[in-house]
This record gives C-alpha cells, structure tokens and sequence, in this order.
C-alpha cells in the first residue's frame, strides 16, 4: 500500500467536502476562532489543542497544517511580534489556508504566517520550488533525473526550506500517525534539528493501547483514517527520546476510546518534548539541586538519580535545565558562588580547594529580611 497516496487522496477528498469520520472532538478557545472562516473550521480534522502551549513572541512550526486552523490560532497567540509556519502536502488543503490568510490578517491586524509546501518528515525540501523547477526544467531522461537530484541536494544543504535550530516549538495535530513507518524516525529526527536549544515540540496524536496488527496498517481506509498508523502510547514517548528530547511528558491522554477496532482502543494524546542544550559530563559539579518529591526518588533522561530531600552537586548546565520546565516545579536549585579557599562540600575531591556559598533559586520565602 503506498501510505502516502492513500493519505493525499483522502484529505484531497476531506478538503472540498466535511468528513466526519475524521473528526476527533476536540475543544479550542473560542475568542481565537471568531476570526477564523468557517470553511476552515469546518474541514479541521485535529484530534488536540497544541496551541494551548505556545507563548507570545515564539516562533512556531505546524507540521500537516492542513486549512490552516492551528496556525491561525497560533498566529494570535505569539501576536505580531512572532511567527508561524505551517507546512503541508497537500495542495488542496494548502489552497484552503493561503485563501484564509488574508482575512485573518486583516482581522487580528498582522500577517505573521507563512505556508509552505513540504513534506513533514523532510523539511528541508519545499516543494513549491522543486514544482517550479520541474516547470522549466522537465525530468525526460536519466541526466534530467541526475540535475534534479543534484537540485535537491543543494536546497537540502544551502538553503532550506525549515533551517536548523530556527524553531521555539513545534506543533502537529493529528498527522505524524499518517506518515510511513518505515520514515517516521527520520520524522522525530527533522523534528528535533529544526527546535532551537531550549525550545520544545507540542504533539496532539492518536495512540492506542497495543500493538495494531499488519493486516490493519495494510488497510489504506484505516490508515488514512489516523487509526492503523497509530503509535502505542509508550512508544510515542519513546520516539522523542530516541530522537535527542529530554523532559517528555504526557499532559494529556484521552479518557474514553475516540474509536476501538478490533479490540484496540484508539484515543487522543498530547506529549511535549524539550530540546537541551549541550551537557559535558566532565564538567566540574559546584552547584546542587534537592529533589522535593513526592517520590523516593526520580531519574532523568541523562541517568542522573535524585533522592528525596538529599542535596546532589552537579554541573552549572545541569542546573539551568533543572531550573527549566518542565522540572522547575520539582527541585531546588542551589547556586555556588566560588571564592578562593576553603573547601567545599559539593565539589568533586580531585577539583582545587576554593569556598562555595550556595544561594537558593526561587523560593525566597523571607525575602531580604532573613527567616522568619
């Protein structure tokens, strides 16, 4: 079965036409839909509100944009001052959104929005351009094919279409489900080269609760149908770790079935992932952090154990993720400021003598007057 066809068509078909069974109920804030057409509104077929996690001023990336109703939601969260990209495949759905966004422009009072063509598991290639290409430069014979390739290639390393580390968070609602599975790790892959150090993707899919049969992801209806290409829920967060993300979570998970077939239960989730920044393991551990609980004790992504209570020294670039969501709520940070004597307690023995104060992040219960 060629997964991809199946999926253009059927979204091709969903574009001109509501289909309700690719519908996921799902609740968005109504003051960011007024301005949005209703032909929009009526051809979303999200499963999520990732939306519900971006922030003024932040650069956005929406992956199978579709008619463009989580970018136009998007583009009045960040306000004028942000920015937003959607990327779609489908030149039906592509045709939707860019129709739209002059009148929510004109609504809100600023055009941030930029809709390209493009494959989600590749984003360095926009097709636009390689439509343009083929236009003067038609692919007749194997040196034609060999100058497109070598077209490609170029765009690929020079100039890209979603550049490296140019993104603060990435949003998808309802679409990684639909990719091959044989690319869905390149997916997890593009997706963590274009977020920015510190930023984060926010993921509304389909997850189901076993694994889905071979004769199932044969099915192009159910596989269209963001059903058969449904991950397992461990495994959706596994994929993010796989690809380089920290701190994964799962904010939300449907309660009730949205569909069960077979037997499997399929349902809607919402997991963000957070990109770090470089850690060396080398370096000198001269401030500390205390897990608060409430459990015995946690071990992050990078194998690092906390206890309950008991003051753990590490690394200064370890502690700004820590001080970071989504940990922040769950340790407190304890600064060093290095003098030049004396020794200190959380320094590594084989590191110089110096003196270390450590001053507490956040928390400053008594203010400048001392403890109460």
């Amino acid at each position: 079965m060629d997964t991809e066809q199946a999926v253009r068509d059927r979204y091709s078909a969903a574009a001109g036409q509501r289909e309700v069974e690719l519908c996921c109920p799902v609740d968005y804030d109504a003051k960011y839909l007024k301005v949005i057409p209703q032909e929009v509104i009526d051809r979303d077929y999200g499963c999520g509100d990732p939306s519900k996690w971006v922030r003024t001023g932040e650069t956005v990336l929406d992956l199978g944009s579709g008619g463009g109703k989580i970018c136009f939601i998007a583009s009045q969260v960040v306000g004028a001052a942000g920015k937003v990209v959607g990327v779609d495949m489908n030149d039906t759905m592509l045709e939707l959104a860019r129709q739209s966004q002059a009148k929510v422009a004109s609504a809100i009072g600023f055009e941030n929005i930029h809709f390209f063509k493009g494959k989600i598991q590749d984003l360095a290639v926009d097709r636009d351009v390689v439509d343009a290409y083929l236009v003067e430069h038609p692919v007749t014979c194997e040196a034609d094919l060999q100058r497109l390739e070598s077209f490609i290639a170029e765009m690929r390393n020079e100039r890209p279409m979603i550049a490296d580390d140019s993104v603060d968070v990435v949003v998808s609602n309802c679409v990684l489900n639909l990719v091959d599975p044989l690319e869905k790790e390149q997916l997890f892959d593009e997706i963590f080269r274009v977020i920015r150090p510190g930023g984060r993707a926010v993921i509304s899919d389909i997850v189901c609760d076993q694994p889905v049969p071979m004769e199932m992801q044969r099915d192009a209806k159910l596989w269209s149908g963001c059903i058969s290409g449904a991950f397992e829920e461990h495994e959706f967060i596994d994929a993010f770790v796989r690809a380089g993300f920290h701190g994964v979570e799962m904010p939300v998970l449907q309660r009730d079935p949205w569909q069960t077939v077979e037997g499997i239960e399929f349902r809607s989730a919402t997991v963000i992932a957070y990109k770090g920044h470089f850690e060396d393991d080398r370096a000198i551990e001269s401030d500390a952090v205390i897990y608060r609980g409430p459990y015995q004790h946690v071990i992050d992504d990078h194998g690092n154990c906390f206890d309950r209570g008991v003051r753990i020294p590490i690394a200064s670039a370890t502690l700004d993720r820590l001080m970071q969501p989504p940990y922040v709520e769950d340790f407190i940070g304890l600064k060093a400021e290095v003098g030049e004597t004396d020794a200190s307690a959380t320094a590594p023995a084989t590191q110089p003598k110096r003196s270390i104060k450590m001053n507490v992040i956040g928390d400053d219960c008594c203010g400048t007057e001392g403890c109460c």
